[in-house]
């Protein structure tokens, strides 16, 4: 067992470095094929809102059943193939650009089937931090991991702006293909020894899903994190599937300015990560879970506000705010569930969990582009911004407002059970 840091633990640099070279490359594309749709393939919102839904989509066709396949295996091994599919998939693109056949057809099918990569990596990764670190180290590694996010967040968007304009938008979306396949790479150098999974015997599919789905509704703190997580990020896809329409057709930005309001915004994220660990322990975890976002949550709602003028200022303050709240109830929420759970139940938490909150962002998506036709790009992040800033409200009702901290020890099988 390591003492102090964790970048003292070799293997969880390895896992670092990995983590840095692909959260680059997805904000880069975040930006990049959102703006390759609108810009270079002239979607409609309605279009932007298949692509939303699109990204996420996977979650709901295979989240479920994900966890238990993921718990029937070695975690590293589906992040790895995972990382190798997206590159593989993501690569397709710039190649299909180059020989002039690129269509919106082919990027919701890229989408979609990274997506469900993305699915497999995002619940073996959760699971495998655990065993890699230690469940001692989890608010530690998992504050680590998000300022890798939120410095990605800047840097990613901004990058994204430029390249865009400098070398089109297909070919910036290589720079997301060739960070999964160096997170690929930096992954094969861990050294550890994963425990081989545990076998459940002949145990069937639908019983193994329930078992996941009980541990997680039973829990009343984890129930309202679901709750909210759910809600916020089905608004969240109606605001993903305007907000590049909204800032280059109504606020007339160009995408390099684009990619620097984004930016700008991911600087309350990597805020957020550096402070999470003295604002968890000076309001206890409890609190860092409902207090923090009820007091940044309406950030949001100056977004809309967004125009040529100093009014884009309020906007870039908005997504900062909202940004620092939501690295620090991430992190909190995250390091409770990954804490609480048995190991054997790790992969079909997450499954559970995602199935749920990430869900709700396709189905938030098609609304964004429906509202996006109907009352405008204004009027869609209007009604985008409020369901963000009441989703809080699951976690303020619940009994986590009656609490400094929470439980920090996995249950044991019987009590989850």
């Amino acid at each position: 067992m390591h003492r102090g840091s964790l970048f003292r633990h070799a293997d969880f640099r390895r896992l670092f470095a990995g983590d840095t070279a692909s959260q680059f490359g997805v904000f880069v594309g975040n930006t990049a094929v959102p703006l390759l749709a609108a810009v270079t393939l002239a979607a409609t919102p309605f279009e932007m809102g298949l692509l939303t839904a699109a990204e996420t989509l996977a979650f709901l066709l295979i989240g479920l059943p994900a966890g238990v396949w993921v718990d029937r295996m070695r975690r590293r091994r589906v992040m790895l193939t995972a990382d190798f599919t997206r590159a593989t998939l993501l690569l397709s693109v710039p190649v299909a650009w180059w020989a002039g056949v690129l269509t919106l057809a082919q990027l919701l099918v890229v989408v979609l089937f990274v997506g469900i990569a993305t699915v497999f990596f995002d619940i073996a990764y959760q699971s495998y931090l655990p065993s890699l670190v230690g469940r001692e180290h989890l608010l530690e590694g998992n504050a680590k991991l998000q300022a890798v996010q939120s410095t990605a967040q800047i840097a990613g968007p901004s990058a994204a702006g430029v390249l865009v304009q400098l070398v089109t938008a297909a070919n910036t979306v290589l720079v997301t293909g060739l960070g999964f396949l160096t997170s690929a790479l930096c992954l094969l150098r861990i050294r550890a020894a994963e425990p081989a999974p545990k076998r459940d015997g002949h145990a069937r599919l639908l019983p193994q899903i329930a078992e996941g789905l009980r541990f997680v509704f039973s829990d009343k703190p984890l129930r309202a994190i679901v709750g909210t997580t759910a809600t916020a990020n089905f608004f969240n896809g109606a605001f993903a599937a305007v907000q590049v329409l909204f800032l280059t057709r109504t606020v007339g930005l160009p995408p390099a300015a684009v990619g620097v309001l984004l930016a700008v915004g991911g600087a309350g994220g990597i805020l957020g990560a550096v402070c999470s660990g003295a604002v968890t322990r000076r309001v206890g975890q409890s609190r860092a879970i409902w207090l923090v976002p009820l007091v940044t949550a309406p950030g949001y709602l100056l977004v809309p506000l967004a125009a040529p003028d100093w009014r884009l200022g309020l906007a870039a303050f908005g997504l900062v705010l909202s940004g620092f709240g939501i690295i620090i109830y991430n992190i909190a929420q995250v390091s409770y569930r990954q804490a609480i759970c048995p190991d054997r139940l790790l992969g079909r938490m997450n499954a559970s969990v995602r199935f749920v909150v990430w869900g709700t962002i396709p189905l938030g998506g098609l609304l964004g582009g429906a509202l996006g036709e109907g009352l405008g790009l204004r009027g869609a992040m209007w009604v985008a911004v409020a369901g963000e800033a009441a989703a809080v409200l699951w976690v303020v009702c619940s009994p986590l407002r009656h609490t400094r901290d929470l439980p920090t020890e996995a249950k044991s099988d019987s009590a989850a059970a």
